[in-house]
């Protein structure tokens, strides 16, 4: 890609021409290019592993931490799961063409609101290869055509998996670019994306903190962005103890290096003395830091002083923030203050106080009784996520195939001016 700023303007004008064909596109051969795309990555798991192991080898060479090696990695398992993503939003309503809301006006017309794809969906994200394929589906299936920029260490990855995509979307009828993919690390390229508003209707960016404000910053198109997961877990009075450490262990340990998981864990003084030392006991078990409060550094030895930076800081690794709260009051206080509207959890056997905890918490998921680790699309049965906005216009939380649409008026008259 010699002259940046020419490939990528020409392939923002051919992703705003394939838009066209993608809208009017019925919902069988939308589902068949899916399907397509899942049975090619099953036939083609030999092609793709090579691909994806001369990344992981590069990566390796640079010193990328073993977390960012996680994301990397398509393990048969995260192929698995792309290809039941690519069938379960298969299986899902087409939400284009819905007829929203319908009313009567005095004067006899009908007015509604119909669902519409957006247009043309940028997607700029790191690492983890699997995006390649969550976003493209969504967006096919939301009537959407996407442009594609990975991050340089999963380029080969992203550009196998974009391939089989291009190939299905031919194959079925559609424009092969209605799924494109950047194919230079340069991040020039990223700069000149962003200058496309011509051409693309909104700019979605997965990654790290600095990638996300790099994005807003720059950015001509709207951006649909979160900048980090500070998410907490509140262990409210008179909890259950096995679920306490069954959610809080899986929260910060099932995966601790993506946006879903645990930072923060919020305990009730009142079951302090007795449950903290347990739950500090289990997550070390597991290889977590603890990094506590002054009431915390009594009960668990172990336990490392929390700094103020602790508490707004997204570990994205086995260390976890715990602190001592007074009651339900101070554990929203102390999330509404260094939260990040990502996810939060409270456990509790308490009715009316999981109410108030999900009214008062602003974040874009709120949880009873459940591990932070389902704050996904997959899990909350959106077929895959595009990615998790904490920007409350024009989604919020979880991104799935409503919120890569939005509404326009239809009104249906029987000849009615206007006086």
């Amino acid at each position: 890609m010699q002259d940046i700023p020419a490939a990528v303007r020409e392939m923002a004008h051919d992703a705003r021409e394939a838009s066209r064909f993608v809208a009017a596109a019925t919902t069988e051969r939308k589902n068949q290019v899916l399907r397509d795309t899942a049975r090619r990555i099953q036939e083609n798991r030999e092609l793709l592993r090579e691909a994806n192991r001369k990344d992981l080898e590069a990566a390796g060479e640079k010193g990328l931490p073993a977390a960012m090696l996680d994301r990397l990695t398509l393990s048969d398992k995260v192929m698995d799961q792309m290809c039941r993503s690519l069938e379960e939003v298969a299986s899902l309503p087409d939400p284009v063409g819905e007829i929203v809301r319908m009313w009567k006006r005095p004067n006899g017309l009908m007015v509604g609101k119909m669902r519409i794809p957006l247009g043309v969906v940028g997607i700029i994200y790191e690492a983890r290869p699997n995006v390649t394929v969550d976003a493209a589906a969504l967006c096919l299936k939301s009537g959407n055509a996407v442009l594609l920029r990975g991050g340089s260490e999963a380029i080969r990855s992203n550009q196998a998996l974009a391939e089989l995509l291009s190939r299905a979307c031919s194959d079925q009828g559609l424009p092969e670019q209605a799924v494109q993919l950047i194919r230079t690390t340069d991040r020039a390229a990223v700069l000149e994306l962003l200058k496309q508003e011509e051409f693309i209707d909104v700019i979605i960016p997965r990654g790290g903190e600095p990638l996300i404000r790099f994005v807003a910053e720059n950015s001509r198109i709207p951006v649909i962005k979160h900048y980090k997961g500070v998410c907490h877990v509140y262990v409210d009075q008179g909890a259950d103890p096995e679920m306490a450490v069954r959610i809080c262990v899986n929260a910060k340990t099932q995966r601790p290096g993506v946006c879903n998981a645990m930072e923060t864990l919020l305990v009730h003084e009142a079951e302090a003395r007795v449950l903290l030392p347990r739950l500090a006991a289990a997550l070390q078990a597991k290889g977590v830091e603890i990094r506590g409060c002054p009431a915390t550094l009594r009960l668990v030895p172990f336990a490392r002083t929390a700094r103020e930076e602790d508490w707004g800081t997204e570990y994205l690794d086995l260390i976890l923030s715990v602190k001592v709260v007074a009651g339900l009051e101070e554990a929203i206080d102390h999330i509404h203050r260094y939260g990040s509207l990502h996810t939060e959890s409270i456990v509790t056997r308490d009715y009316e106080r999981a109410q108030r905890f999900l009214r008062q918490v602003e974040s874009s998921t709120v949880l009873v009784n459940a591990s932070t680790r389902f704050s996904d699309g997959f899990e909350l049965g959106l077929g895959a996520e595009i990615g998790i906005s904490t920007t409350k216009l024009h989604a919020y939380g979880p991104m799935g195939l409503e919120e890569l649409t939005t509404t326009k008026f239809i009104v249906y008259g029987n000849g009615q001016v206007r006086e």
